[in-house]
């Protein structure tokens, strides 16, 4: 195998490794621990597990109102491996870029990274970050203590697109978040 083959493969993994963890900030129990809604007047919707190269990343919980791809809504993931947030945050950016990338916008897709990589804590397995998707941009908050705001509502649309909209590279775990809720 060539050093370019190498690289290219070590690159492919970096990749989804990164991308499994960038659903991780987000991501809830799907247990007793999301009883309790995170924003009033959301309820639970569903909840799934997010899995790369066989490793199971973190669960992700979905609260919402009527329509769980319109704010507000709030987005759980409960970690199951440790991440660095820089990790997250450029993941986060790449998903982003991904689904944007007929916008020539890399300038603002460049300052969200800055600001994700500022806003995300590194995290351990049985760690929880909780995003909040509100009319006005997306806040996030780690064991009830909010960790930072982007008040930009493009750039909450483009997060939570991340998990909630149809391009998204994690299509089993978007269908699952989608279930409505029971009753």
């Amino acid at each position: 195998m060539s050093c370019s083959s190498n690289l290219a493969t070590v690159r492919s993994v970096r990749r989804s490794l990164l991308l499994a963890l960038l659903a991780l900030p987000f991501a809830g129990l799907a247990g007793a621990a999301t009883a309790v809604a995170p924003y009033p007047g959301l309820r639970r919707w569903g909840s799934g597990a997010f899995r790369r190269f066989g490793f199971h990343v973190y669960d992700a919980t979905l609260w919402a109102g009527d329509d769980p791809l319109r704010p507000p809504l709030a987005l759980r993931l409960d970690y199951k491996r440790g991440i660095a947030g820089k990790a997250i945050a450029e993941a986060s950016l790449r998903e982003m870029r991904e689904m944007r990338k007929r916008v020539a916008d890399t300038p603002r897709l460049e300052a969200w990274g800055e600001q994700m990589a500022r806003i995300f804590p590194d995290v351990r397995a049985g760690d929880h970050l909780i995003g909040l998707w509100q009319p006005a941009g997306a806040r996030f908050l780690q064991g009830g203590r909010t960790l930072g705001d982007v008040d930009d509502p493009d750039f909450a649309r483009a997060f939570f697109g991340i998990w909630l909209d149809e391009r998204s590279s994690a299509p089993a775990l978007r269908a699952a978040l989608l279930m409505p809720p029971a009753g």
